[in-house]
Parts: structure tokens; C-alpha cells; sequence
């Protein structure tokens, strides 16, 4: 298949991944499954976020009966985002002993080199999927390079030593991500998994693996394709390192719903995965989220920061304004807004924003035209112009996307 050709298309209770549907976002949570408050809340916030699908743990018992109750108080405060089931290890035996968890969950993950080893791997991984097919539950085939089937590894290994011209271990190791993917979802469809009720993945930690894994898996297979860069650190080293593997592989049309994996700052929370993994789509043109604010850098030109401190506030203001205005003004979320600091870019850059304004830089006149929709409309003036300015956003948005 070539990468930009259509994937099946994944219901996951509603929200569809592949086919012709946007690209989703999800994240995880890292509360103990168990505490069905915390991890409630914590599904709310990402959810809130903008998480489209919220996976959680599943590990032990205690793990399995909480579930049903945490998708019940999801649904009693009105939260319904589809909740996701990660197993390794001991899933089958969960899945098979607490039915309920295997009924309320809308998805199960199931890392196929941690489900079982030998002869009790296929036995196992079939119980998983046969759970799943009685449930109607689609299935991500989760490969991690960190928890690889060693066998299936070791086998690889053998045959690449035997080559006239073996492979590098590195090449290896992208080999088997791949053959172990496309391996357990061919004998999932045997099982009798549809195809349409897969999604696959094969993370990485390193940038260079995951582009070129997932574009042989573009070329491989139709099954919707779900990236992202396991491991890839915290703060800004993280937010980068995802952020080009992640834009690399959209925009060549490879994926069909990611996740922003960042290790959260010590008692901070964690929905800015999700913000960065939404500003990666919309940086791209692949989605809107919220409406954008295009401000320059600065320069000896801009010596003053009150551009900076204005397209600060233009952008507090619109992030807080969008949880109202989604349902409100419908389309909001794809207006530019430009905040300029001088005459050099600031006429051009506001003409090609919705709505935008520039400021005066060193030695021009103490003046700042707006502009709406490439027309220049009023000329601020005096010590409130950033009050002026918000107060016109809001005018416009209310004016352009009121559905009254």
C-alpha cells in the first residue's frame, strides 16, 4: 500500500480511527487504576484536555473490578470519552475472569511480546482475542522494542548471522517490531478479529527507528496505524524529539491517531501531551484545535515588549475562552489571530489573519491599525490597547461564527 491509500476504518464507541477520519489524539494516565476517584478525575482532565481516548492501566484484579465503576462515574458526570485497556503480561487471565472490566472497556491493547512466552504465547494471545471478538472490542497490537518478543528476536538473530552480509543490529531490531506486528494482527484476523477492529503500533524511543519502521508499515499493511515515540523523555527534549518524528510521518500521510509520550515534571500533571500532540496536527494543517496567534520574534526594531506581553494575553485569553466558544461559535477554533510588533511584517502578516494588529515598533508612531479580514478597519491609540485589541477579538468571534 502506498502511505497516503486509505486504512480501515476503527470504531472505537464512536470516535473512528483510519479511513477518511481525522487524525485522533489520546493519552494515558498514570494513577493506580484501583483508586477509582483519582483515576476518574484524571480521565476528565486529559478528556478535557482534548483527549479523544484515554487508556489506563489494567494490571491486577483490583485494576479489573475498578473499571466498570470508573466508566460509570465517567458516564454520571457526563464524560464520554472511550476508555482504553492496557495489558501485558497477565491480561488474558484478567479479561477472562472479570467480565465486566471486558464488557465496559471500548478498547483493549495487547503488547504481543509480553502476553506469553512458548507454546503459552499463541494460547493466550488467542484468549485475549477471542474476548474480544465476543465483546465486538477493537484491539491495538502494541509493539514495543523495549518488551520485544525475545524469541522471535533470537530467531531473527540467527538467521541474520548465518547471512553472507548480516544486518546491523539496529536493522534488526526494526525488523522484528515490524514482523511482530504484522504477525500477531494476521493471526488475530485468523482467530477472527476483522481486520477493521485493529490498530497497530510499533514504538520506538529513537527518532530515525520510528520514521523508518512506520514507513515500511504504511508500505506493508492497511490496518490504522497509531504513532508515537515511546519514552521520549521529559520537558523540552521530549516536546522536540516527538514533535519531528511525529511531523515526519504525517506529513507524508503515514497515521491515523498519536500520542505525545512525556515523562511529567515531579506533581505536575499531564495533559501537555495532549496539548503538544494537538499543536503538532494543527501546526501541520491537519486539524484545528484552538484558534492560533501568529506573533513575530523581535528584533532591535522591537525593543519594547509589549507586543510580547499582548500576544501573551491574546493567547491566555483565547485558551480560555475556547471550553465556552466550542459549543458556542462553532469553527472558532481555525481563526488566526496575528499580534505584530513593527511596520516591517505587521500590515502583511495582520492582512492574512482574521483579525490583526500592529504595534508600533522603536521610533514609529505611537499608533496600532487593525486589520479584519485583510481590511484595516480602526487605528488604536492611548494606554489600553490591549484591552481595545481583546475586546475586538471577541466582537469578531461573536460576529463571524455565532450560529444565531
Amino acid at each position: 500500500m502506498s502511505p497516503g491509500s486509505t486504512r480501515h476504518n476503527v470504531n472505537v464507541s464512536g470516535v473512528f480511527i483510519g479511513g477518511d477520519a481525522p487524525i485522533v489524539v489520546q493519552s494515558m494516565t498514570n494513577t493506580d487504576t484501583a483508586d477509582i476517584t483519582a483515576t476518574v478525575a484524571q480521565v476528565k482532565l486529559l478528556h478535557e484536555s482534548g483527549s479523544e481516548l484515554v487508556r489506563i492501566t489494567v494490571n491486577n484484579d483490583e485494576a479489573a473490578r475498578a473499571v466498570p465503576h470508573i466508566i460509570d462515574q465517567l458516564d454520571a458526570e457526563d464524560c464520554r470519552v472511550p476508555v482504553i485497556g492496557d495489558f501485558h503480561f497477565n491480561g488474558h487471565k484478567l479479561l477472562s475472569q472479570h467480565d465486566a472490566c471486558a464488557r465496559a472497556l471500548a478498547k483493549y491493547r495487547i503488547n504481543p511480546g509480553n502476553v506469553g512466552h512458548g507454546k503459552k504465547r499463541d494460547k493466550q494471545f488467542s484468549e485475549m482475542i477471542e474476548i474480544a471478538c465476543r465483546y465486538d472490542k477493537p484491539v491495538r497490537i502494541g509493539v514495543n522494542w523495549g518488551s520485544l518478543d525475545q524469541n522471535l528476536l533470537a530467531n531473527m538473530l540467527t538467521r541474520n548471522a548465518n547471512l553472507a552480509d548480516p544486518l546491523s543490529l539496529t536493522m534488526i531490531n526494526r525488523q522484528a517490531v515490524i514482523e511482530s506486528a504484522l504477525g500477531s494482527a494476521a493471526f488475530a484476523e485468523e482467530i477472527g478479529l476483522p481486520a477493521d477492529h485493529i490498530v497497530i503500533s510499533c514504538k520506538m524511543s529513537r527518532v530515525p527507528d520510528l520514521i523508518d519502521v512506520y514507513q515500511t508499515l504504511a508500505q506493508r499493511c492497511q490496518y490504522a496505524l497509531h504513532l508515537g515515540l515511546t519514552e521520549a523523555g521529559m520537558g523540552d527534549p521530549g516536546v522536540i524529539a516527538s514533535s519531528a518524528a511525529l511531523a515526519i510521518l504525517l506529513n507524508q500521510g503515514i497515521g491515523d491517531t498519536i500520542r505525545v509520550s512525556l515523562t511529567p515534571e515531579p506533581g505536575a500533571t499531564r495533559e501537555r501531551e495532549v496539548k503538544v500532540a494537538q499543536q503538532v496536527l494543527q501546526s501541520l494543517g491537519l486539524r484545528s484545535f484552538t484558534p492560533s496567534v501568529t506573533a513575530c520574534p523581535g528584533c532591535g526594531r522591537t525593543t519594547s515588549e509589549y507586543f510580547q506581553v499582548l500576544a501573551k494575553q491574546i493567547q491566555q485569553e483565547l485558551d480560555q475562552s475556547m471550553p465556552d466558544w466550542k459549543h458556542k461559535f462553532p469553527g472558532v477554533e481555525s481563526m488566526q489571530v496575528a499580534v505584530m510588533g513593527c511596520v516591517v511584517n505587521g500590515p502583511g502578516e495582520s492582512k492574512h489573519a482574521n483579525i490583526g494588529i500592529s504595534l508600533p515598533g522603536t521610533g514609529e508612531q505611537p499608533v496600532a491599525p487593525v486589520y479584519e479580514d485583510g481590511r484595516k478597519t480602526v487605528t488604536l491609540k492611548g494606554d489600553n490597547i490591549a484591552g481595545e485589541f481583546i475586546d475586538l477579538v471577541k466582537n469578531y468571534v461573536e460576529s463571524h461564527y455565532s450560529v444565531d
